[in-house]
């Protein structure tokens, strides 16, 4: 690891990290927005509302730690690799409590990547076992994500993206994803979403 991240000159690093942080800001503004939403949709109180949309908003900053070590690889990267990137949770996680943010929040930031089947990370919480404001976030973070052009790919459409993350369902609690669809479906939510993932909507969080 420490040679790419050593080696790295100060204005591409600098570049790296610009991108990374703006990309990271419009992906958790969309997550949050889509969370929160989707929270309010299966009744929950709005003090733990509030707790997963500030979540959504820095589910991903642990990544910044990595930024250098994972950028001008493409799609090359090797198994230990992968590893080290499945630790932005918990680096995440650890920042939050650093900042002074709850353990609830904390903890939503640490297990958004688990999955209901128990084939997730960092630890294969599987079920109630999961936070949630996780299995909220699940969710939303895969749609945002498929409906977000990437460095390797174009954004797909919402409907082949909806259509991508019901072949994915065992990942996700089916309550949470069926309020899911019910929102997308039915509410102007999915509007907004997009319009800040072109840099057009000034979000709020709820």
């Amino acid at each position: 690891m420490t040679d790419k991240v050593i080696n790295l000159d100060t204005d591409k690093e600098i570049e790296y990290y610009e991108q990374d942080l703006d990309d990271a800001i419009r992906h958790g503004m969309c997550v949050s927005r889509l969370s929160s939403e989707l929270a309010r949709e299966l009744g929950l109180p709005e003090e733990e509302i509030h707790k997963i949309a500030v979540a959504g908003m820095i589910h991903d900053i642990g990544k910044l730690r990595i930024t250098p070590y994972i950028y001008g690889r493409g799609n090359s990267m090797k198994i230990e690799e992968m590893r080290y990137v499945r630790l932005h949770a918990k680096l995440g996680a650890d920042i939050a409590r650093q900042e002074g943010y709850g353990d609830d929040i904390a903890d939503i930031i640490l297990y958004h990547h688990e999955n209901y089947d128990g084939s997730g990370y960092p630890y294969c919480l599987q079920g109630e076992e999961i936070p949630i404001g996780a299995r909220i976030i699940r969710v939303c973070d895969v749609f945002v994500a498929l409906i977000s052009d990437r460095a390797y790919r174009k954004a797909f459409e919402p409907k082949i993206a909806l259509l991508m993350v019901i072949d994915e369902v065992r990942h996700f609690d089916m309550k949470v994803f069926l309020a899911f669809q019910r929102i997308i479906n039915t509410t102007d939510i999915l509007d907004e979403v997009q319009l800040i993932l072109k840099g057009s909507y000034e979000s709020r969080i709820s």
